[in-house]
């Protein structure tokens, strides 16, 4: 996939009854009705009482990717940037929540139809020195191996607050900017 942007489905891991399950699913929460009108596409605040039921780990999963993107502001538009671990953009996962929702999702929708949907959002984390001055105020939290991957999906909610916060220093360099990276 050329990226993975809000709205857009996307393959998703999860577990099943002890097994790993690959599938896609819609990128963006239903919104909270308090908030707006938009999906909810990232988690910064993990002790709200909303997030509380899809931290568990019936409700974890991992999105597989190689570089991610921030959009830089600069005007006249803004244009995402495009981060790896290195230059060789190896495999790594970001730590998302999923679940199952009935209703119209998105915004732009030609012709709506209600009905079930998978939905993830991801969990963000404090940006770090590179992604930083591209987006200062948070970046996607990232699981780099496959223990870090393992215990997102499968360890108790007390265990995961570290992953939950994520890996922000493993992010090497700008690799790229433009949609379709």
């Amino acid at each position: 996939m050329p990226g993975i942007f809000p709205d857009q489905m996307a393959p998703v891991v999860y577990s099943a009854d002890g097994a790993r399950v690959l599938t896609m699913m819609r990128w963006g929460f239903p919104p909270l009705l308090k908030v707006g009108t938009q999906p909810v596409t990232n988690v910064r605040n993990v002790a709200s009482p909303y997030w509380r039921p899809w931290l568990k780990p019936a409700h974890r999963c991992l999105v597989p990717v190689t570089p991610f993107s921030e959009y830089d502001d600069a005007k006249p538009r803004k244009t995402p940037v495009w981060f790896a671990l290195d230059e060789r953009r190896p495999l790594f996962a970001f730590a998302r929540i999923w679940r199952p929702w009935t209703g119209v999702p998105g915004l732009k929708r030609v012709e709506p139809v209600e009905e079930e949907h998978w939905l993830f959002s991801f969990l963000a984390t404090e940006a770090n020195g590179v992604v930083g001055p591209v987006h200062p105020k948070a970046m996607p939290g990232l699981l780099t191996c496959a223990e870090e991957q393992r215990s997102w999906l499968e360890a108790p909610a007390e265990e995961t607050a570290a992953v939950a916060a994520a890996r922000p220093g493993r992010v090497d360099g700008r690799v790229g900017a433009g949609r379709a990276e």
